[in-house]
């Protein structure tokens, strides 16, 4: 385990906001302050006949980063700050894609934070838990340039920039039982962050997936939530429930929107008020549909917007940040061997994350790689029916290790701890199967469970259970047997596979999974309700008065894993492994690293936050601007023919 002593740090993080390679060569950010805006600059006059990169028209800009998630927007605030000038464009309506729907958190050892808090690791801590987690799919490359850049990248975006961190000190590693899991330190998550910094802006903000939000109100995990389980129970929670919900309530009536943005909500506003101040142009509604070309360097995109095409000229690099494959049902087909047509899998990601990124890499020699463990986030989801007919894909991170919940196949038995990660949780269930049955399994509770926790979608007291009864996401019984036969589940075998855990769950152990034996399974538990009613374990306890209720889970996930094949600068590589030049990749665009593992909360976005700064400074290194000099080679010459690669392989003109 670290020593957590307060002593030394393993490195210095005062003045480590630059890579040793970028510190001496970069000039200051030139705050040119430019507003968020969608693309207003139409296409030019056509262009010779000399190809697309040639072309007089356009817009020139140093950076290009398409998508505006955590990876693109914090390339953009890292680069302007280097002082490039950078465009992103954006496919949505609104900023944030999957990171604004998400919890926020941020997976970065040896982070300021924890050192702050006495909380010291060497590298080689974490470097050795990844190496036992990832075995032959390890990458020390990757993995070393993540570790050495994370504490840098933190202290740059805390000293420099809009975003704030509170930390997860408290927060183990997913699997307590690998060498060197750790049992805090390693985590970080966005501040909450006050909306009304971003002024009329903010209606460019994605909101929360509102099914996870109580009236469009975002709840912060950890004590937040703890409140509002508690609001009927404590008169403390009670109060600070109270004051939150009328907060929120103003600013309803005046911003007609929520003003305290928390989680990933809070990490988008804060990258993208960091953004705005430090003179990055956003632009939303404008998807980029082909990459220009100069030999074997991307040098720009054409942008789709709503006045028509636009060509943009990038000097250092084209950045994709598109939020992977999880809408993409061909891609899905190809890759999740449980959704033979790609429908079969119900993501929670963002639905305008429809692998455009991947196809775009391709069409310039980018190889999406195939070899990891699996190629999504893999997680428990439910469909939740809208007003409109369309079902909401809600993911089940919270409720499955409170004490008092178990999941069932329609078998009506139990196929793995419940308590575990969600991406172990639907491994599990995967395993469980038969080949061809539909991935679905039932969360299973009883009144009392239902009332303090809610399930899924739905609610606890004193929210209403009626309209989620009446739409049919939940579903209910009397007795076990009743609620079986109105879910399809072996009525015989439910019975006894609840007998048989309400013994267990009185003992406080797990015979059959071990659920609440690790750190982070007790963590997922509530140890004060437990002891309260006299159960060992805070993830188990008794189902024993009905109603009964369950909802279905069906295979989804929080994203995908599988991307573009990078190196330790994000840089996009050929089939040869070698550096497309021009070409970046950065957050779900780009192959995980964790290679289809999910070792830690987090994975996702701390790896995207550091990608994103390392390509960045990649960029802003003299050797790079060197590279996209007309003097380099590498830039055509006037009237030498450039080309233009579109999604579909072909270099059409695009007015």
């Amino acid at each position: 385990m670290p020593d957590r002593s307060p002593q030394h740090t393993d490195q210095p993080l005062a003045s480590a906001t630059q890579p040793t390679a970028a510190r001496e060569e970069v000039p200051a950010s030139s705050g040119r302050g430019t507003a968020l805006r969608q693309a207003q600059d139409g296409p030019q006059t056509a262009p010779p006949r000399g190809g697309d990169a040639q072309r007089c028209g356009g817009e020139h800009c140093d950076l290009l980063v398409i998508g505006s998630g955590a990876g693109g927007l914090s390339a953009a605030v890292t680069a302007a700050h280097l002082g490039l000038k950078v465009i992103v464009a954006e496919k949505d309506p609104q900023v944030g894609g999957t990171t604004a729907w998400s919890g926020g958190w941020m997976w970065l050892p040896r982070n300021p934070l924890a050192v702050e808090a006495g909380i010291h690791e060497p590298i080689e801590e974490p470097l050795a838990y990844l190496r036992h987690e990832l075995g032959e799919r390890f990458d020390e490359a990757r993995a070393r340039a993540f570790l050495d850049a994370a504490p840098q990248m933190v202290q740059f975006f805390r000293s420099q920039t809009a975003l704030r961190f509170i930390d997860g000190n408290a927060i183990p590693d997913f699997h307590g039982r690998t060498p060197h899991a750790s049992l805090g330190g390693r985590s970080l998550c966005a501040a909450p962050f006050d909306g009304r910094r971003l002024g009329p802006r903010i209606a460019e903000l994605k909101p929360p997936l509102p099914e996870t939000t109580l009236w469009g109100m975002g709840i912060a995990s950890g004590a937040e939530l703890r409140h509002f389980f508690n609001a009927l129970r404590k008169p403390a929670s009670f109060w600070t429930v109270t004051k939150l919900v009328l907060s929120h309530w103003k600013d309803l009536l005046i911003h007609r929107r929520g003003m305290r943005l928390v989680n990933g909500n809070a990490l988008v506003a804060a990258l993208a008020a960091s953004a705005f101040e430090a003179g990055v142009d956003i632009r939303t509604r404008s998807p980029a549909r082909k990459l220009l070309r100069d030999g074997e360097r991307v040098t720009g995109a054409v942008l789709t917007t709503p006045d028509g095409p636009v060509e943009v000229h990038a000097r250092r690099g084209v950045l994709l940040a598109c939020g992977g494959f999880p809408h993409d049902d061909a891609r899905k087909a190809a890759l999740l061997p449980h959704a033979p047509t790609g429908k079969e899998h119900h993501s929670a990601a963002s639905r305008g994350n429809t692998g455009d990124g991947l196809r775009l890499g391709e069409t310039a020699g980018g190889q999406v790689a195939t070899g990891g463990l699996q190629a999504a986030a893999l997680a428990p989801v439910s469909l939740v029916p809208r007003a409109d007919g369309s079902f909401a894909h809600f993911p089940h991170l919270i409720e499955r290790g409170k004490p008092g919940l178990i999941a069932v196949t329609r078998r009506g038995q139990r196929f793995t701890n419940e308590a575990d990660p969600y991406h172990d949780f639907m491994q599990g269930l995967l395993a469980a199967l038969p080949a061809g049955e539909p991935v679905q399994a039932w969360l299973v509770c009883d009144h009392a469970f239902m009332r303090h926790y809610g399930l899924g979608a739905a609610k606890p007291a004193p929210m209403p259970l009626g309209p989620m009864l009446a739409n049919g996401y939940v579903k209910t019984g009397r007795t076990l047997a009743e609620l079986a036969r109105v879910c399809g589940i072996d009525a015989d075998a439910l019975t006894q596979t609840v007998r048989r855990y309400n013994t267990m769950a009185l003992k406080g152990q797990d015979a059959d999974f071990t659920k609440g034996e690790t750190p982070y399974n007790r963590m997922q538990g509530d140890a004060p309700f437990a002891a309260e009613r006299g159960w060992p374990n805070a993830c188990m306890g008794p189902l024993e008065r009905g109603p009964f209720y369950a909802v279905r889970v069906v295979a989804g996930s929080l994203g995908t894993f599988a991307g573009l094949r990078t190196n330790a600068h994000a840089q996009v590589l050929d089939p040869q492994g070698q550096p497309i030049p021009g070409l970046y990749a950065g957050g779900n665009d780009m192959d995980s690293m964790m290679a289809g593992h999910y070792p830690s909360g987090g994975i996702t976005l701390g790896p995207a936050m550091v990608f994103g700064w390392l390509a960045a400074h990649h960029m802003a290194t003299p050797a790079t601007a060197d590279a996209a000099s007309p003097s380099s080679g590498r830039h055509q010459k006037p009237g030498e023919a450039g080309s233009a690669v579109s999604l579909d392989g072909t270099s059409p003109h695009p007015h």
